[in-house]
């Protein structure tokens, strides 16, 4: 673990003592996180697809996988995108609790390493221009720079930028992500060619974001990408998954 984090962790503690912190999972006093909201995360279950993580009923690659084998070696999510985390991701993508992507780091930086993945990069999907400045900083970021920072992976936030900005992906079918997503990334071959990359979004719908993303690490070079997001969203929220 680098210096420079612990003198963060040590900064994020001096401002717990100062103002005291409430639970973004159920604004419970006194955690960022608390244990019991770290109790009800709800573990996807399985058996799940060797390549995208999506839950079906038999153990190997699903039927979408196979009809079209996505750009990245391998997909999962850390829970199910319900209940406390939902509530979490919310806190932390518009009420601005920077703090929080410290904290949700941890169980995932222990989810990440216990996949044995051999990745020695870490970026994060980037935001678009116009959304950037209106949020001041980037959600996924504030999580991808501790794991990379408590595994020793390099951090690599300008390896990826937007190409094009786009429409929210919220409200669209399947397709319609897709074709929303196709092209809206660049990728820098000076960073990425030759590494592997651990490629880390917030929430995972139906996936056309990362594969996006994925297309354009690989069009520069990059050896191999791994996707890893903090949530699933699944069809019982209403969402189309492909």
């Amino acid at each position: 673990m680098d210096l420079t984090y612990r003198l963060t962790q040590w900064l994020w503690d001096g401002l717990d003592w100062l103002y005291p912190p409430v639970c973004a999972g159920c604004e419970r006093p006194g955690f960022r996180w608390c244990p019991d909201c770290q109790e009800r995360v709800v573990p996807l279950s399985k058996p799940i697809c060797d390549i995208c993580g999506t839950p079906q009923r038999n153990s190997g690659v699903c039927a979408a996988c196979q009809a079209g084998k996505p750009p990245y070696l391998a997909l999962r999510s850390w829970v199910v995108f319900e209940g406390p985390i939902r509530n979490a991701l919310h806190w932390l993508k518009y009420r601005r609790n920077i703090v929080l992507g410290d904290t949700l780091a941890h169980p995932l930086t222990e989810y990440v390493v216990g996949l044995n993945w051999p990745v020695n990069m870490v970026v994060p999907v980037p935001l678009g221009q116009k959304r950037m400045k209106e949020r001041g900083y980037n959600q996924v970021g504030l999580v991808a720079r501790p794991i990379a920072a408590m595994t020793g992976w390099q951090y690599a936030p300008g390896a990826l930028t937007r190409a094009r900005e786009t429409k929210s992906q919220v409200g669209l079918s399947a397709v319609e992500r897709q074709e929303n997503m196709q092209g809206a990334f660049r990728s820098d071959p000076h960073l990425v060619a030759g590494r592997t990359v651990l490629l880390l979004d917030d929430v995972v719908t139906t996936g056309a974001t990362l594969k996006a993303c994925a297309d354009a690490l690989l069009s520069s070079n990059a050896q191999a990408v791994y996707a890893l997001t903090i949530a699933r969203a699944l069809s019982h929220h209403g969402l189309e998954i492909v």
